[in-house]
């Protein structure tokens, strides 16, 4: 069995007297996408900065490709492709600019980075905007020019943190397409994300963080098998917390976020019988997803950033 590219052993991060990452384990296999949810203040964004060496962790065993770290970070990001939340690209260069410059940061020769930057542009889809400056692009040109730059070193381990925020659902979508071609090559990815759809169109094991710690592992449609209803209704319109009152026997678990009235149940037939002549409310019924999962396990109330 190939040995893990990234493994974090009882990491431990704290400031002040928050602890913002709780004795967390994690393995990442060659060609597996892990990937890592939670709300806002979960810990995801200080553990990945943790990986990378810019903040020092409290307690805890880091290694990639072997390698300890923080000791040998710049070793281990020879082979490390990072996509950040916001862009960092130069506004002063072009799109192929950006490009050699990034390439030039880690050694290569201008024979490698003269190969590889068309390739880029091309698997960015970005070979018309080769000589454009970043102002120009849309947003989601940027943040597939930043997944590009990201590659310039062929690296084995990508760490993409929330790639796709702000992007309409084409963009999204383009960039799902060219993260699963990466993963089609045996590059692996530790993906941050607030998109469950997104989560669960790319991950192969997904961690559920909350207050720092893990609170669960699985696959996707694991998780949801093991932690949730197989169906939901959600009720909604004037009569729809009435209906909850009324029906809630027919389900095993009822939740109320604002007008809606979420039913989680095994057999939805029941329900949807006595809501059919309801002219009150309006529902849906659905196959329960990451997202249930996620609001069972980490709540529905709004987190401010931590």
């Amino acid at each position: 069995m190939p040995a893990p590219l990234l493994r974090i052993a009882h990491l431990t991060k704290k400031f002040g007297n928050a602890t913002v990452v709780d004795d967390l384990s994690l393995e990442i296999m060659p060609g597996e996408c892990l990937g890592v949810i939670g709300p806002n203040g979960a810990g995801k964004t200080t553990t990945i900065r943790i990986c990378l060496g810019l903040t020092g962790p409290d307690a805890g065993e880091i290694e990639a490709f072997g390698l300890p770290l923080p000791a040998q970070v710049r070793q281990a990001k020879k082979r490390i492709g990072v996509v950040t939340q916001f862009d960092s690209l130069d506004p002063d260069f072009s799109c192929a600019e950006n490009l050699r410059v990034y390439g030039a940061y880690f050694g290569l020769s201008r024979a490698v980075i003269d190969e590889r930057v068309p390739k880029l542009l091309e698997f960015a889809a970005l070979q018309s905007k080769a000589n454009a400056k970043p102002g120009e692009l849309s947003g989601g040109m940027k943040r597939r020019l930043s997944l590009g730059r990201a590659l310039i070193n062929d690296p084995d381990l990508l760490i993409l943190d929330e790639p796709t925020t702000g992007l309409d659902p084409q963009a999204r979508h383009l960039m799902w397409e060219r993260l699963q071609n990466l993963l089609q090559l045996g590059k692996a990815i530790l993906l941050t994300t607030h998109f469950m759809d997104e989560a669960e169109r790319l991950c192969d094991r997904l961690l559920v963080l909350d207050h720092g710690r893990k609170i669960a592992e699985g696959t996707p449609r694991g998780l949801i098998a093991a932690n949730l209803e197989t169906d939901v209704v959600e009720v909604y319109g004037d009569g729809a917390k009435a209906a909850g009152l009324a029906h809630a026997a027919l389900a095993e678990r009822v939740e109320t976020s604002g007008e809606t009235v979420f039913f989680y149940l095994r057999q939805a037939k029941p329900l949807l019988d006595a809501l059919a002549d309801d002219h009150s409310v309006r529902y849906l019924h659905r196959p329960a997803n990451l997202e249930d999962l996620f609001l069972k396990m980490t709540g529905r109330q709004i987190r401010d950033d931590a």
